[in-house]
């Protein structure tokens, strides 16, 4: 229910604004508990199906990172995100077809599933006389609904991706199995930070490890907790789609 005297737009503007300095304080505590620099952890706002209006809000709040999940809306947004220079993720599955569309345009992949994809990347990059920024995402729980490199093949997967040209990794993402405790969650997120360090300390070339992309709307702070810096946050920000 709307507040008296507030039009909708207004209230779905103060709601955004409410819900990004809540979202900020929240990681700020998390940090101080866990030991973190508050500084050093990135807020990815995910705009699936969320309108340039909304976009804005956050803008306004200090977004500076978007996340789309599909190409094609990606491409409808992305003379905006450009206008406003907003920092762009592709996060969702993508397609090898659809790589070519994006690849001069998005400053970082964060879901290169596969070796067959990062050789796609790697091709269109070299077309476009580019690097592209990339982050591997690990089906850390093995789950078949999900893709993503499985756990056991981690290491192998990124050094043989680290050795084509025109692709530089950044780090790992990973979307943890839904959880219904706690423990259960951390158990993910510190698994993959373990592997996450483990590739650090291999210092191989063309892996830079920078990013820890995990934790989303329902559990960045415990992401957080456990070594992410980078969370993804889209429901927690711009409310229920």
């Amino acid at each position: 229910m709307l507040k008296k005297g507030i039009s909708h737009i207004s209230w779905e503007k103060e709601m955004i604004s409410d819900n990004i300095k809540k979202i900020k304080e929240d990681i700020f505590n998390a940090c101080i508990k866990s030991g973190r620099d508050f500084s050093k952890i990135e807020i990815v706002g995910v705009t699936k199906t969320v309108k340039e209006d909304k976009i804005l809000c956050a803008i306004n709040e200090g977004i500076t990172h978007v996340g789309e999940n599909r190409v094609q809306e990606y491409l409808s947004k992305y003379d905006f995100y450009k206008a406003n220079n907003l920092k762009t993720s592709i996060i969702g599955h993508l397609q090898t077809n659809k790589v070519k569309y994006i690849i001069d345009k998005a400053d970082l992949i964060q879901s290169v599933d596969s070796f067959r994809l990062a050789e796609e990347i790697s091709k269109q990059a070299l077309k476009h006389n580019t690097t592209m920024d990339i982050l591997v995402e690990i089906n850390i729980g093995d789950e078949e609904s999900k893709s993503g490199v499985s756990f056991s093949e981690v290491d192998e997967i990124t050094h043989r991706i680290s050795e084509l040209p025109g692709i530089f990794i950044k780090g790992l993402m990973s979307i943890p199995p839904v959880f219904t405790d706690e423990i259960t969650a951390r158990g993910y997120f510190q698994k993959l930070y373990k592997i996450y360090i483990d590739i650090m300390g291999k210092k191989r070339d063309n892996i830079c490890m920078d990013i820890l992309s995990m934790g989303m709307s329902s559990d960045y702070l415990l992401a957080i907790e456990e070594g992410s810096n980078m969370v993804r946050i889209g429901r927690g920000i711009f409310g229920e789609r």
